[in-house]
């Protein structure tokens, strides 16, 4: 008998896995923080034998080096990859027992990365599981890009062929079992759905269905910006990541806060939207706690620039400070949890901005108001429409263009409210007058407001 656990990675959109048998397993691309597949292998009782990577990651840094070096597993691979550290380097073909009846067998899958290798775990000659990393996912494929901008459209080509040397090897109930595609921006489209078989992508997916030179046309068109910060995570990844600190930070006064902020470090508050709108540290930006955190925070911030949390509970922080030790950002400068109150110095008042609804932003332009209205979604949802007359600088380029941002009141939105939070906390902190839309998309135009697309502004 076999098993296979599923280890989300939350915020990030990440999976790892631990399968094995009665006493034995392995665990495919583990995050950093390693307490959590260690814990899992506890609950079965199992000895973890092998650490597997399917490539060197470029969304988050790996917990394998560490979690190889604690546990005594094999740490595999791919023998393509340059790394820094000692490990068996894997090779297409080769074979590892995890357990008694079950083995796992490397599979080259270039593509998403030129080294990129999937995982078959097999029972008694029988393929049970396909960890297909960042190759094969649910509907769609790793995207290309991300190593080399030379290589994008030769790798792309790898990863077509890479998915259909899988479809050809597997049988049609063998489960998919991507790390990427649930959020994570190393797929070159989101997930529908949980759960595939090779059967279900065999029917679906434009790999499978497509023509190579259809599939890499329309691939290329379709990809997404791609988070600074991933220029840092396969460096780290080559280097080999040192293990992970998540003691608390030390605490921080209102004074502190006051010095943190004059020295032009970062002080990032983790609370809702909400409670951030009403009332919050001038200056402070608001990045919240239960919104995508590491991916936002780690793609806007300056590479290495100083960072203080403030949150209402130290849970909150050491949750996020969990969250952004998977993706590079180690150590808090200090924090602070509590009453807001208590995080300025005495004579001083919070600041706060107003929250509204697009139905608020049609009845302004109704009386006539001229009002700036920013929108800070990526180009590709802004393709799909946006508000009559609107800006448009997406969020992670605001940090480096609020002088762009014309004058004048500024009612920001997104596709949800998240990320108009965040441009709002960036904007008031520079002296603007703000207004964030806390507003699905969608009720942009049931308010009345007139929405245009590209092809109507040629």
């Amino acid at each position: 008998m076999f098993f296979v656990d599923t280890l989300e990675i939350e915020g990030l959109g990440n999976r790892s896995y631990l399968a094995g048998g009665m006493r034995a397993a392995l665990v495919v691309d583990p995050p950093r923080d390693i307490e959590q597949v260690i814990a899992a292998a506890a609950r079965r009782g199992v000895r973890i034998a092998f650490v597997a990577e399917t490539h060197l990651h470029n969304d988050y840094v790996t917990g394998g080096l560490e979690l190889a070096r604690v546990t005594g597993a094999r740490y595999l691979v791919p023998a393509g990859a340059s790394v820094a550290f000692a490990r068996t380097p894997v090779a297409d073909g080769d074979t590892f027992p995890v357990d008694e009846h079950l083995v796992l067998r490397a599979i080259a899958t270039p593509g998403h990365t030129p080294h990129h290798t999937s995982y078959v775990l097999e029972e008694d000659g029988r393929a049970v599981a396909a960890f297909t990393g960042g190759s094969l996912l649910i509907g769609t494929v790793g995207r290309p890009d991300l190593v080399e901008p030379r290589l994008t459209e030769q790798l792309a080509r790898a990863q077509h062929a890479s998915a259909r040397r899988l479809a050809e090897r597997l049988d049609d109930e063998v489960p998919v079992l991507p790390t990427h595609g649930f959020g994570s921006f190393c797929s070159s489209a989101q997930a529908e759905g949980d759960a595939t078989t090779i059967g279900q992508e065999r029917r679906t997916n434009d790999a499978l269905t497509r023509d190579v030179d259809t599939f890499v046309t329309e691939m290329l068109a379709s990809l997404d910006d791609v988070p600074a910060y991933y220029a840092h995570m396969g460096p780290a990844n080559a280097a080999g990541p040192a293990p992970v600190d998540l003691t608390p930070p030390a605490p921080a006064d209102a004074e502190q806060i006051a010095a943190r902020l004059a020295a032009g470090e970062w002080v990032v508050d983790l609370r809702s939207r909400i409670a951030f709108a009403q009332g919050h540290v001038a200056g402070s930006f608001n990045f919240e706690g239960e919104g995508k955190l590491a991916t936002y925070l780690a793609w806007l911030i300056p590479w290495g620039k100083p960072v203080t949390l403030l949150a209402g509970t130290p849970e909150q922080v050491a949750a996020a400070q969990r969250e952004l030790a998977r993706v590079g950002i180690d150590r808090p400068a200090a924090a602070a949890t509590g009453d807001p109150a208590g995080w300025i110095l005495a004579g001083e008042e919070l600041a706060s901005f107003p929250r509204a609804r697009f139905a608020d932003l049609a009845a302004v332009r109704a009386r006539g108001e001229q009002v700036v209205v920013l929108d800070v979604r990526r180009d590709a949802e802004r393709a799909g429409g946006f508000v009559d007359g609107s800006v448009h600088i997406p969020v992670h380029e605001l940090p480096g263009r609020i002088g762009d941002v014309p004058d004048g009141v500024v009612w920001v939105h997104c596709a949800g409210g998240m990320r108009a939070a965040i441009a709002a906390s960036l904007l008031d902190a520079a002296g603007r007058e703000v207004v964030a839309v806390d507003d699905g998309f969608d009720a942009a135009t049931a308010a009345g407001l007139t929405l245009t697309s590209p092809d109507s502004t040629d």
